[in-house]
């Protein structure tokens, strides 16, 4: 039994896969990566070549300045995207900034950024682009003729109101469009910057135009400031679905991710403080780890988390199959197995005592109308 116990003491239980900093010399001291969700910037996955930090005994490394948002401006031909998956209930979206300031760690849209030649780490959320022609672009695309309406979604790959919002305001001038149009649009957001827009909003929302999806992780400030730095804090998130459902507007709490043992335990919380705060709707969504997100998540919880992160990612392969994650659609949004099970149910329990169950506002196509063009005779029947 003594040489048992030896032999236990001598070879310890296997750790979590090690966080890449120091490893790869992809990781970024805490002074310059300040206000960040990433702790390192690994180069992107379709780069040829991968360069790494290395102090070559001059100090080099103390030169280094801190990161610092940079933004783009870019030109697109088109603005509207299509989709096809069978797992969400929008078929176009409309995304006006890539990358995302609010530098949430678990984002799903971090390894676009490979696209652009860049990591899907601290550039994510450094280095932005916006499409300040995007609102002319709209419509153009919704004058055409072969336009059949539906609704359009604002926020489902990086979010709208971002920081950098306040300056381009790009996501406002894209909602004086559809407005015009009389499109209709579902938002989702995690800033207050959106009830900024409620003189807008509030006269759609009288014509069953638009509906909007308030993102709340947790109710615990200091988990927000570590997850999701630059994202409003949960109390502001909280007063902005107040300030919408006061204005009239369909304001839903969306879930999400759920992280098991990191939040899943505040589930019901979360939803008693949405409906107290006026939400008419739930929904959530659970971890996803595709791509690069897997090894960022990982650093990130070893650094914040220590003493939890073998636990938490021992639950998130269960719930994908011993895998970190599963692009099955039917299973990306929600897991499998037993404890995504109880997560589901206990959702549902607490979302129908409240009243925030169902498939939600339906919003309408009949108000659709294309402005006439300057010198366009109208029609009689419209």
């Amino acid at each position: 039994m003594v040489g048992r116990l030896a032999e236990d003491r001598a070879t310890p239980a296997p750790a979590v896969p090690p966080a890449l900093d120091g490893e790869a010399g992809t990781g970024v001291e805490a002074e310059r990566r300040r206000g960040r969700g990433a702790t390192s910037n690994a180069a992107g996955r379709f780069e040829p070549a991968a360069r790494i930090l290395f102090d070559d005994g001059w100090e080099s490394l103390d030169d280094l300045p801190p990161f610092r948002t940079e933004v783009t401006e870019e030109r697109a031909r088109t603005v509207i995207t299509r989709n096809q998956s069978p797992d969400i209930a929008f078929d176009r979206s409309i995304n006006a900034y890539r990358g995302c300031e609010h530098g949430c760690i678990y984002c799903f849209a971090r390894p676009t950024h490979a696209y652009h030649g860049l990591s899907a780490g601290l550039d994510f959320e450094t280095r932005l682009f916006v499409k300040p022609d995007a609102p002319e672009l709209l419509a153009r695309e919704l004058s055409h003729p072969s336009y059949q309406p539906r609704v359009i979604a604002m926020g489902t790959n990086t979010d709208p109101y971002q920081p950098i919002e306040k300056r381009y305001q790009v996501t406002r001038r894209l909602l004086e469009v559809l407005a015009d149009f009389g499109h209709p649009v579902g938002i989702v957001t995690k800033s207050g910057l959106v009830a900024r827009d409620i003189d807008i909003l509030a006269p759609m929302a009288e014509r069953g135009l638009v509906k909007v999806a308030i993102s709340l992780t947790t109710l615990d400030p200091h988990l927000a400031r570590t997850m999701e730095p630059r994202a409003a804090s949960p109390h502001v998130r909280l007063g902005t679905i107040r300030r919408l459902a006061d204005a009239g507007i369909p304001t839903a709490v969306l879930t999400a991710p759920i992280i098991p043992a990191l939040n899943d335990m505040e589930i019901e919380r979360i939803l008693d403080a949405a409906k107290a705060a006026g939400a008419s709707e739930a929904g959530y969504v659970t971890l996803r780890l595709p791509l690069e997100i897997a090894d960022l998540f990982r650093e990130w919880l070893v650094a914040h988390f220590p003493d939890k992160a073998r636990h938490v990612l021992a639950l998130v392969r269960q719930m994908n199959g011993g895998k970190d994650y599963d692009s099955t659609f039917g299973k990306r949004q929600r897991g499998a197995g037993p404890y995504a099970w109880t997560i589901g149910r206990r959702f549902e329990i607490a979302a129908r005592r409240l009243g925030l169950e169902g498939r939600g506002l339906k919003l309408s196509t009949a108000h659709f109308r294309r402005p006439a063009a300057k010198g366009e005779q109208l029609s009689l029947f419209d």
